[in-house]
């Protein structure tokens, strides 16, 4: 069973995403903001993280360098996920090490599709 860490302060994308994720068939676990995310690495080893860039406590930039640290997380996929589009080209220009941005709204079928592709 694969591992996933989602991040994000949206409680509604939150609940539609750990629903969609496990019943997927995937361990999926989630934090309510950056600070709360970050507290989850230790928990396990994650194969894919997926965080929103636009958050309280710690933005998704430097969750991604923290991630990028700890043993659970250096090797996870990166999905970032935002509902400002901009945040793509502000991903590229800053060289941020990512499997793939998708914005917001997200499209169900698609994002599943992206997922399990990462993982396979």
């Amino acid at each position: 069973m694969k591992n996933i860490l989602l991040i994000d302060d949206d409680e509604i994308i939150q609940k539609i995403l750990l629903k969609i994720l496990q019943q997927k068939g995937y361990n999926a676990v989630f934090g309510v903001d950056g600070r709360d995310g970050l507290s989850k690495i230790d928990l396990m080893p994650y194969d894919l993280i997926i965080t929103d860039i636009m958050m309280p406590y710690l933005n998704g930039f430097e969750l991604i360098q923290e991630f990028k640290k700890h043993n659970n997380t250096k090797n996870a996929k990166l999905i970032v996920i935002s509902s400002i589009t901009h945040e793509a080209s502000i991903l590229d220009t800053l060289n941020v090490d990512i499997d793939l941005f998708i914005p917001k709204p997200i499209v169900i079928d698609h994002f599943i599709q992206e997922i399990q592709k990462l993982l396979d």
